[in-house]
């Protein structure tokens, strides 16, 4: 295991790491893009809202896709293809044709999470997939908080050779996730038993220890259970609108932070706001580490997701009723380490309540329904923003969903993951 982790986990990592950067830096462009192009706060936010409909409806073809074609070579295509959507950002000139821009990032990138997501779970047992998920997905918040401080500097880079700031941002931001796409066609392996880094003992080791995990997951699914009847269940159902209240968190923190922290840091310049954004995503980072190794160590999902959960809602009440700069800035650090950590967690959980022949399609559709947060998300609070000329309403928005969604985790078939 120690091996696979090596190979494959900085690897994605990295992977990643481009992927969330080319989602969520229209959040730093929107620091002057917004009036450069003279677009409310409902534009803003619709333009996001529209890359998550383009997201959601092609995730789960391309999930189908993945689990029939493999993981290098579909990857790789999409690493390509969104790279070069995400740079050809920088060409919009008005609403109209920002929107028909995210709408085409949101078409090329809709498979990657729900992909990597499949794929970690051909090669990492469930009693290990925390720590896996974890520090894969450590890319967001890491991401986020270098995208913050560079963000800032790139924007600094305003007026040379004619462009705008935020058309530096999407041309330095987009371009290596091409270059990523042909390296992932050399590097990954579909599965164990083609990877030429594993002894022919250790591809059959791994094999026993995922063969062992293949078991009903539920009372609810017999062997004779349809995959389309298996979709339709209500653990499936419970699970997508889990993920859809947490999922609303995440693109608060991933869209609005930049400007939430504008909010209420008076004068500060873009590099400073930058800076300060990063905050919350060091903390995020360590503590994803630190609760995914808790949760695999004591065996235990269900209390570990929702307490990050109800954390995450208490950080965003905090931000939303306090007046202080200071105790603002320390609920997006509770906000966003609560949401992250709840979101590694989380996707512990879905593959051992699904049949092994429904797993691709189910982790696309609980994927593509959590996402649907993330369409509404944007157009929300940029609408309550709009209206309220605050974001106070949002925060609260978002802090609702969360404890909702905690209770709804609490009704979950979570299993246990299986001792080592």
């Amino acid at each position: 295991m120690r091996k696979v982790s090596r190979h494959l986990l900085g690897f994605l990592f990295v992977l990643f790491v481009f992927s969330f950067l080319d989602r969520i830096n229209i959040g730093f462009a929107g620091l002057t893009m917004m009036q450069d192009l003279g677009l409310s706060g409902t534009q803003f936010g619709f333009a996001t809202t529209l890359f998550y409909i383009a997201y959601i409806a092609c995730s789960i073809p391309s999930n189908i896709v993945l689990a029939r074609l493999g993981a290098r070579r579909w990857i790789g295509a999409m690493m390509i293809a969104w790279g070069l959507a995400s740079t050809a950002t920088m060409f919009a000139s008005s609403a109209t044709s920002l929107y028909l821009l995210r709408f085409l990032v949101g078409v090329t990138e809709a498979g990657f999470l729900p992909g990597m997501l499949l794929y970690l779970t051909y090669w990492f047992p469930s009693a290990y997939r925390a720590r896996a998920n974890a520090l894969f997905m450590i890319a967001m918040p890491v991401t986020a908080a270098i995208g913050s401080a560079l963000s800032g500097v790139i924007l600094g880079l305003d007026g040379h050779w004619g462009l705008k700031g935020w058309q530096w941002l999407f041309l330095l931001e987009g371009l290596p996730s091409v270059l990523l796409g042909f390296v992932v066609f050399g590097y990954l392996d579909d599965a164990p038993h083609k990877a030429g880094w594993l002894s022919k003992l250790e591809q059959q080791v791994l094999a026993r220890m995922l063969a062992a995990e293949q078991v009903t997951p539920a009372a609810s699914v017999t062997p004779k259970t349809s995959v389309m009847a298996e979709m339709l269940s209500s653990t499936v159902l419970k699970f997508g609108v889990a993920y859809f209240c947490l999922v609303n968190t995440l693109a608060m923190v991933a869209v609005w932070t930049p400007l939430i922290v504008k909010s209420f840091s008076g004068n500060a310049s873009n590099t400073q706001i930058g800076l300060l954004a990063a905050i919350p995503q060091v903390c995020t980072v360590i503590g994803m580490i630190a609760w995914g190794r808790r949760s695999d160590r004591l065996q235990e999902r269900r209390w570990h997701l929702v307490w990050p959960m109800l954390l995450s809602a208490g950080g965003w009440l905090l931000t939303a009723w306090s007046g202080h700069a200071v105790v603002q800035l320390a609920g997006v650090c509770l906000a966003s380490t609560g949401a992250y950590t709840a979101m590694s967690i989380f996707w512990t959980t879905p593959d051992r309540a699904l049949s092994l022949g429904a797993r691709a399609i189910g982790i696309a559709v609980i994927n593509a329904t959590g996402n649907i947060g993330s369409a509404l998300n944007p157009v929300v609070v940029g609408w309550l923003k709009d209206l309220t000329h605050s974001f106070a309403t949002g925060l609260i928005y978002a802090s609702v969903l969360l404890v909702a969604g905690a209770c709804i985790v609490l009704t979950l078939p979570i299993a246990a993951a299986k001792n080592k």
